[in-house]
């Protein structure tokens, strides 16, 4: 599997380098190895109408002086919910965060973060936005002006001292949260996608720039954090990958070491094994579980409401991707493909996700491959899709509970409030909400049943009135 996006520009990074002298080796920062940051039964979970809903359970990990850790995973598996724990913006709901061996209680003083909306204050200049850090610390006005200086220098504004955030593009705002971060010299700086708010050029050149600050040891910072839902963007910058699992909350499924010397060639083949190493990671299921999705009667008799969540995943989506695997002959690397649409992973997979949970493809290595059931809907016509997809959507909890709820009764309407509060036992409102669009749509298109909007109410669709359908 190859991500290829942004080759030509790559290519041009790589021969301005090897065009000036060689980089020293990278400086040791003080302490390598030190443990700065640590979470020992780390458990998140937010009130729901039913207890408490879980977004993290048992996060055991440590961060190092020296290093950048990476945190990887799906939508939804917890990542930024762990970078805030980590930075005590957040408390636990058990477990602890400690900083150098102290259990945080507030807000964690060697921590400073960037946030992928750049979050500045428009009435402030760039020099007054940077300074807000050391203000709050209560360093005196001239002090903290110098050193806003030498961060803004440090991160390539300077001669923008005095603008103010409308006036900059993008990047540039995010060079200014950056600096801001920096200048108060964290021993962690914590990161939240902090790219993916940027075009991809400007994305691609912050990045180069960051990580050849932190290769010449003029980075004042001991260590990173950063949360990506890139594979690639996690293997080109970070010494250890943490990927989280989202089902059914949060949890460490797997820790990868990233030997490669730097600057890293995303041209060479180790660097494309650890690519697909992760992707295996992300997109595979626990060995000793079976697909969601197969036709095994006591697999489908245990999936449930509540942990059997639908993927955001259009059957527009989902039907296209469907069609492109079979064009394929039935079979497809889906990175290749994620990478000529121009595509992140974390697009895909919903559409993966969803393909799986009604049965029409199973994951084999690197590969997603078309089941026999899959096929048939992929080159069906509409009126035959619509009834193979019936059949399988009936076997998703949600879908087959609105379904089941309308049934026998011919002409009964049920509002959409008895399924919200029926959920709202296991996911946030915002996730509630998510759930009954996937289902509706779903629903909807196999003409189980019918939505109206205004009201708010389901009716069973005439041609499901029957259990057969």
């Amino acid at each position: 599997m190859r991500f290829k996006a942004l080759r030509g520009l790559r290519a041009t990074r790589t021969a301005t380098r090897a065009a000036l002298p060689a980089s020293p080796t990278p400086a040791s920062r003080p302490a390598d190895g030190e443990v700065l940051l640590e979470s020992v039964g780390l458990t998140k979970a937010y009130a729901g109408a039913d207890g408490e809903l879980p977004v993290l359970s048992g996060i055991d990990l440590k961060v190092r002086a020296g290093e950048i850790v990476a945190l990887l995973g799906k939508s939804g598996s917890g990542k930024s919910t762990l970078l805030r724990c980590l930075a005590g913006l957040i408390p636990p709901s058990s477990g602890t965060v400690s900083y150098r061996g102290t259990p945080l209680t507030g807000a964690n003083p060697g921590t400073a973060m960037v946030f992928q909306t750049f979050a500045l204050l428009p009435w402030l200049t760039v020099r007054q936005n940077v300074e807000l850090g050391l203000e709050a610390r209560g360093v005196r006005p001239r002090e903290r002006a110098e050193a806003a200086v030498r961060a803004i220098d440090l991160i390539g504004l300077d001669g923008f001292e005095s603008a103010y955030p409308k006036e900059l593009s993008g990047g540039m705002r995010q060079r200014v949260g950056f600096a801001r971060a920096l200048v108060v010299e964290p021993d962690v700086l914590m990161m939240d996608e902090p790219f993916s708010a940027l075009d991809v050029l400007t994305a691609e050149n912050l990045r180069g720039e960051l990580m050849e600050l932190w290769d010449s040891g003029q980075f004042p910072t001991r260590a990173v954090v950063l949360v990506t839902h890139n594979i690639e963007e996690a293997v080109l910058m970070a010494d250890r990958i943490v990927v989280l699992g989202a089902r059914p909350y949060g949890t460490i499924r797997e820790t990868v070491e990233i030997t490669l010397d730097r600057p890293r060639d995303r041209d060479s083949a180790a660097f494309d094994e650890l690519v697909d190493h992760v992707y295996r990671i992300m997109t595979g299921r626990p060995k000793e579980t079976r697909l969601p999705g197969r036709s095994d009667t006591v697999q489908l008799d245990k999936r449930t409401v509540a942990n059997t969540p639908l993927p955001t995943a259009t059957v527009d989506g989902l039907s296209g991707l469907a069609e492109m695997i079979a064009r394929r002959g039935g079979r497809c690397d889906l990175a290749d493909l994620t990478d000529e649409l121009g595509l992140d992973i974390d697009d895909m997979l919903p559409q993966v996700d969803a393909l799986d949970l009604l049965g029409f493809t199973e994951i084999s290595g690197d590969d997603l491959l078309l089941t026999d059931t899959g096929t048939a809907f992929a080159d069906a016509d509409v009126q035959q899709s619509k009834t193979i997809f019936a059949r399988a959507a009936l076997d998703v909890p949600l879908v087959k509970l609105i379904t089941n709820s309308l049934r026998g009764r011919p002409g009964t309407l049920v509002r959409a409030g008895f399924f919200r509060d029926l959920l709202a036992h296991h996911y946030t409102s915002e996730q509630v909400d998510q759930q009954l669009e996937t289902a509706t749509d779903w629903g909807r298109y196999a003409e189980l049943f019918s939505y109206d909007a205004a009201p708010q109410e389901y009716r069973l669709d005439e041609s499901a009135a029957s259990p057969a359908h």
